[in-house]
Order: C-alpha cells, then structure tokens, then sequence
C-alpha cells in the first residue's frame, strides 16, 4: 500500500487534471485585426451555475482568457464543486451534471487562488455586470476573501452589442465574427467567443474606442453602487434606491423616513453585496 501522503497527492494531481485546464496562447494577428488598447491587463470570463440567481445560486465552472498589455493571452478553465445539487435543467444548458464535479474543489478552496489571478486586472464579459460579476462577488464574500472589485473596470461585452445592434452570445458571435460558435455554454468556448466578439466589435464601430475606460461605461446601464444594481449612484455620486416601492429616492431619505427598511433588507434574501454598501451607507450617516 502506498503511504498515506502519497496517495493524497496523487489524489490531489488527479483532482487537478480532471477538474483545471491551463494554456498559453498567442494571438492568431489574422484573426483578429486589432490588439486592445490596455494599461492594465483585462480578463474575460464566464461563469457555468446551479441556476440564476445571483443570491442563492453557485458557480460549478469559471474560465477566464487574461489579456496583457502586450497582447501575451493566459487561458485557465476549472470545475467548482458547488456543494450542492446541480438541477438537471441546468444540467442541459451547460452539461455539467453533479458527477462532473464530484471530485473537484470548493470555490472557498479555490477563491484566494482566483482572486490573485484577477488582481490588477480589469473585467469582461457577456451579460457579467448583470450576472457572473454579482454572483462572483457574492462567492468571494461567502468565501470570506476581501476583493475590492470596485477598482475595477467592467466591459460587458452584451450591452455594447445591444447598444449598437440591439440581441445571445452565439447571435454576437455570428454577427460579429461570421462563424458558428460551436461549445456554446461551456465556459471556456463562451469566454473565447466573448473576446472575438468585443475585437470584432472595435473593428466594426469607428467611434468606438479602444479603452477600456470608455468601454466600461459605455456598456453600463447605471452607476451601479452594488453589483446586483439595487443602489444606484446619481451624477454627483449620491446613493439612489433603485427597486421596489422607494425606487428612485436617496438611501438616506428611505432610512431617516423608515426606521426599519434597513432591518428588512437584512433579514431578507437579498445579496450580500447590496447588504454590505447599504451598511456602510448606513454606518457613514451614524459618523455624521
């Protein structure tokens, strides 16, 4: 019989071959015409799920494509094992069944190693200021890892062609790219197809600039003060409620005016993110 440790690290390589996949690429200069114009390297991704809730749903696969500066591309795809059942309509989107990731690690394993790999870099992706970036967020919070993703800049490569054509991913791509995305909903081919997609984009719209300042706010709807987008910042910076029957007047007013709205979103199933900005909101108003 092999000693105890042995056997756990082969276990462990095993359990990383079965679940990570790494490469190193170079840009094909054919295929894409451009080379994005960057001060910090841009990472895109994209999340496979239990579901779609941002609150209570769980990541079961993250790829994401880093770009450097000097156009140098780092890929990494791995499998989480979200400590949970996987609904098998999910299962049919994406092909991710709970056996798949039986073996594979925690996010909370998993998070101190995928917040280094971001650190420093800007976000991309399609639909991901609405979904992946809020649900990514709320993993790192359960995770107990302290991101401050704020820094950041967000290119949602979704609301710029909904900007400029107004429609899926695989519509993007064929629009765009004038190829078949095949290995649609598998994170990897997704998060590929999203890059080709925002290059494509460049090439096509003139007045569309290579920055990623810009394109961050160009693919924002709203200043959002909380990823799932329940605050909301006005031009001077003020904090807006953005849902329900209050939407629309500052957080200060709704908290001086109703002394228990705060209560209620705290012990409702609402995203840790927003609880938290709503806190620190609240906590800055007590200094006063």
């Amino acid at each position: 019989m092999l000693p105890i440790r042995f056997e756990s690290e082969v276990f462990f390589l095993k359990r990383r071959s079965l679940c990570f996949k790494k490469e190193h690429l170079t840009t094909d200069k054919k295929e894409n015409k451009m080379q994005l114009n960057l001060k910090n390297p841009l990472v895109f991704f994209d999340l496979e799920t239990t579901g779609i809730d941002i609150v209570n749903d769980r990541i079961v696969e993250i790829s994401y494509l880093k770009i450097y500066p000097n156009g140098k591309e780092e890929s990494k795809t791995m499998r989480i094992n979200p400590e949970r059942h996987i609904p098998e309509a999910s299962t049919e989107i994406h092909g991710i069944s709970d056996a798949d990731v039986s073996g594979c690690p925690t996010f909370k394993e998993e998070a101190k190693n995928i917040a280094n790999d971001i650190e420093g870099c800007d976000l991309a992706g399609y639909n991901s200021n609405r979904f992946d970036i809020p649900l990514l967020a709320e993993e790192f919070i359960r995770a107990g890892i302290d991101i401050d993703m704020k820094k950041r800049k967000f290119v949602d490569v979704q609301t710029i062609f909904h900007k400029m054509e107004q429609r899926t991913l695989s519509a993007a791509y064929k629009f765009y790219c004038k190829k078949d995305l095949v290995g649609a909903h598998g994170a990897a081919a997704d998060t590929k197809a999203t890059y080709e997609v925002l290059m494509a984009q460049l090439d096509m719209y003139p007045d569309l600039k290579n920055d990623i300042e810009y394109l961050s706010a160009f693919s924002s709807f709203n200043k959002n003060a909380d990823f799932a987008g329940r605050i909301v910042y006005d031009d001077n910076g003020v904090e807006y409620i953005n849902f329900g029957k209050y939407k629309g007047k500052k957080v200060t007013d709704v908290f001086k005016e109703d002394q228990g709205y705060y209560g209620w979103i705290m012990q409702s199933n609402f995203a840790l993110d927003t609880k938290r900005v709503l806190t620190n909101i609240r906590l800055r108003e007590m200094k006063k």
